[in-house]
């Protein structure tokens, strides 16, 4: 929201010093209110969530494209290739729950299901970027602990 309000209080700034001419400044104004609503974060969906999740642990998927599901995922690569042959014969899923958002951060608790079990209320984040919810590095390396790739700090 920081982010969001200093950008707009630049393009303000420029408005305020172009020209008289009144197109110049209707052009701006309609570009300060497009980056504005580009920058908001949608709400993201217990679906949308556990289907993100869903993919990372497929093991079919292949590794790069994975980590375009998490922030940072290239230097996760890797890790997420150890975590597809530990999965490769495995059964896993999840459940999203209790979905708290704050801008483009949000925190789930996660059932996730396995051959051993479930494991109940695993906390999950997620962050808002490039358009999309991906998995923060944290969730990742939550789920690569799991799949015994463990990721180093």
């Amino acid at each position: 929201m920081a982010i969001a309000a200093a950008a707009l209080a630049v393009t303000a700034t420029l408005a305020g010093c172009g020209s008289d001419d009144k197109t110049s400044t209707d052009s701006k104004a309609s570009s300060t209110v497009s980056s504005s609503a580009a920058a908001a974060a949608p709400a993201p969906s217990a679906e949308a969530l556990q289907a993100l999740l869903t993919t990372f642990a497929d093991p079919a998927k292949p590794a790069a494209d994975k980590a375009k599901l998490v922030v940072g995922g290239d230097k996760r690569l890797t890790n997420i290739e150890t975590m597809n042959q530990g999965l490769a014969n495995y059964q896993v899923s999840f459940a999203v729950g209790e979905i708290k958002t704050d801008g483009n951060k949000a925190d789930a608790k996660v059932s996730v299901t396995s051959p051993h079990g479930t494991m109940p209320d695993v906390p999950m984040s997620f962050t808002y970027a490039d358009g999309a919810w991906k998995l923060s590095d944290a969730g990742a390396c939550t789920i690569l602990g799991m799949a015994r790739a463990n990721c180093q700090p």
